[in-house]
């Protein structure tokens, strides 16, 4: 590393830079530091100024987001790793490996869900004793019938 890459490095990329790199707003870089999935340092014009590492956890992020994991799994998943290291391919595969048992599990419940629509459709909600998505399993059975059936229908 030359000199001068050295300098830059320790004076970091501002909020802008990192923007324009990242293809992310700037406004959602302040939401991502907020939420503790990013850190910055302010310089002597209190300015916010990033390493370059987070170029790498912004790319996590985001490929985790386009997965459907929620904001708050990656936000757990990050702290696990220590805050000034890049997240390295070693990182990457353990936490995709977790992300991936419980996105199949998502798909699995979404097929299902979307099956079960298939058969609704014609119903229109007419039986709640036999509809699987309002009443699973007729579980709203032991509360009786009449309006309070209604109620404990749109609560579930």
């Amino acid at each position: 590393m030359t000199k001068s890459e050295k300098i830059k490095a320790l004076q970091g990329m501002s909020v802008g830079q990192v923007a324009e790199r990242s293809g992310v707003a700037i406004s959602t870089l302040h939401f991502y530091e907020e939420e503790g999935l990013i850190e910055s340092w302010r310089n002597g014009g209190n300015h916010r100024r990033y390493s370059r590492d987070v170029l790498r956890r912004i790319a996590v992020i985001r490929v985790a987001q386009r997965a459907g994991v929620p904001l708050k799994e990656i936000a757990e998943a990050l702290k696990s790793l220590p805050q000034k290291r890049t997240p390295t391919a070693k990182d990457w595969a353990r936490l995709s490996a977790r992300w991936k048992a419980e996105l199949d599990t998502r798909i699995e419940v979404l097929t299902r869900l979307r099956d079960e629509l298939t058969g609704c459709i014609g119903c229109g909600c007419l039986s709640l004793k036999a509809c699987p998505l309002r009443n699973p399993g007729d579980q709203l059975a032991s509360a009786g019938s009449g309006p309070l059936l209604l109620c404990a229908a749109d609560e579930g």
